[in-house]
């Protein structure tokens, strides 16, 4: 990416150009002599974890300020849950019971897209990890909808290419969960999550963690698949025990179909109009 900004001072790419001719010495053969910021070695060592952070924060931010995208809807799920017509190759029957969530958030992810085209995509652009499953059918939504989605990916130790579906120029790819976590939720307009596993989890009770405790503003949050979700959680013990207030459940909503969470988006944008 390169910065057009006018300087008196002679940039970074004709130095590291410039550095890459020198003579071939055994001072500048030796790792000291690198430029600092063009010797991966050093980038990599322990103590230079806080620059990392922030040039993981910093490089996302910085290409959606420059496609002009103000909010997204985030969608969360499992990489596991198949499309319908790949059900019979889902590991378990649970999974291929779900496998018409695939499509309910193709469907979501169309719609929405739609509505994003309208401010030039500029708002409630979808964004999903990147990666299979329900993350795929959000991404392939959008292209349905002939617009743009972002990819969140992550490096894992087995995986994986980001989906086909996600726009290339925001695909990005992460080291660090934390920061991955922020981007979803910095400009995030929504949040629907879909059935999943221990990461779906993770995002999902960060997120509601967020906003329960007002670091956060409140934005509809959508549960797909009631069933689903009450079967792994008892959300009322939490309540009855004290451990939450019972306002809490308050913060989220369940909902089936993708026509229905477009309807209580809508109505959210109306009401607090």
């Amino acid at each position: 990416m390169k910065d057009d900004r006018r300087s008196q001072f002679r940039d970074a790419h004709s130095d590291r150009s410039s550095a890459e001719q020198v003579p071939d010495t055994p001072q500048t053969r030796a790792p000291a002599y690198r430029l600092a910021f063009n010797d991966l070695d050093f980038m990599c060592r322990d103590e230079l974890r806080p620059v990392r952070l922030q040039l993981e924060l910093l490089k996302p931010e910085m290409i959606l300020n420059e496609r002009g995208i103000q909010s997204t809807v985030v969608l969360f799920g499992g990489a596991r849950i198949p499309e319908p017509a790949k059900k019979s190759e889902a590991r378990t029957e649970t999974l291929a019971d779900l496998s018409h969530y695939y499509d309910e958030a193709r469907e979501f992810s169309r719609l929405m897209t739609e509505k994003s085209m309208s401010t030039y995509g500029r708002e409630y652009v979808v964004a999903t990890g990147g990666g299979p499953g329900v993350m795929e059918a959000g991404n392939r939504g959008a292209v349905d909808a002939g617009g743009n989605s972002i990819g969140l990916n992550i490096v894992l130790p087995h995986e994986q290419a980001p989906n086909e579906y996600v726009t290339p120029g925001l695909c990005f790819n992460f080291h660090y969960f934390a920061i991955r976590k922020m981007h979803f939720l910095m400009r995030a307009k929504a949040i629907c999550v879909f059935p999943g596993g221990f990461g779906t989890l993770d995002e999902t009770f960060e997120a509601l963690t967020l906003i329960q405790t007002d670091r956060m503003n409140r934005v509809p949050f959508l549960l797909f698949g009631e069933k689903f979700w009450r079967s792994i959680i008892n959300w009322e013990a939490l309540s009855d025990a004290g451990t939450i207030s019972p306002e809490d459940l308050d913060l989220f909503r369940f909902v089936e179909t993708a026509q229905e969470a477009m309807e209580i988006i809508d109505n959210w944008e109306e009401e607090n109009a």
